[in-house]
């Protein structure tokens, strides 16, 4: 699933009105499971002037970079987090971990061939779905429309809210985001 979706269906799930540091909160959640990514990939690609195909063919899935990986994006990390947060009663502990583990849930049924090591570090297997958000090969021709959809949906949830407007100067850049993203995958990056 795209980023911008990950932080929109999290606020969604998550956000509380009267409480920015709750929806602050959620939205960070829902992004700290791809934000190792942003950050080797942008130092690699802007730093370091790797190529992109050397960052997305090879270095994406180095063992250096897959372990990283594996701990950013385990359900067992995430959840010990999310049990000592509702120990503690935090709810904005609570919203980070929670939007976080939301975040896995929606990306392991996605990723077919690029998927990460979910439940390190008991295992390092990793789950290959049938399915992909991006690869048209693997049904993202209906998967990312149906991802456009929820995030209108988790917008609608915020609006209904009522959130404060700085809430809606982060959701609809991120809805504009994912529905240009969207619009990419579905129109130019095709087989014909």
């Amino acid at each position: 699933m795209n980023t911008p979706a990950h932080l929109l269906i999290g606020a969604a799930a998550f956000g509380r009105p009267a409480q920015s540091k709750v929806i602050l909160a959620a939205f960070a959640g829902a992004l700290l499971p791809d934000l190792s990514l942003y950050l080797m990939a942008g130092t690699a690609l802007f730093v370091l002037g790797i190529s992109p195909q050397r960052v997305f063919n090879e270095l994406y899935f180095s063992d250096s970079w897959q372990t990283v990986f594996a701990i950013d994006n385990s359900f067992i990390v995430w959840g010990l987090l999310l049990g000592l947060a509702v120990w503690r009663r935090s709810q904005w502990a609570i919203a980070l971990t929670g939007a976080a583990i939301l975040h896995l849930c929606l990306d392991m049924p996605l990723h077919h061939d690029d998927g990460r090591p979910h439940f390190w570090p008991i295992s390092w297997w990793v789950f290959e779905s049938p399915l992909s958000y991006w690869d048209r090969d693997h049904g993202a021709g209906w998967v990312a429309p149906i991802e456009a959809a929820l995030c209108v949906m988790a917008v609608v949830v915020l609006w209904m809210r009522k959130f404060a407007l700085w809430v809606w100067l982060i959701a609809l850049p991120l809805l504009v985001m994912e529905l240009w993203v969207v619009r990419q995958w579905l129109f130019f990056f095709t087989d014909s």
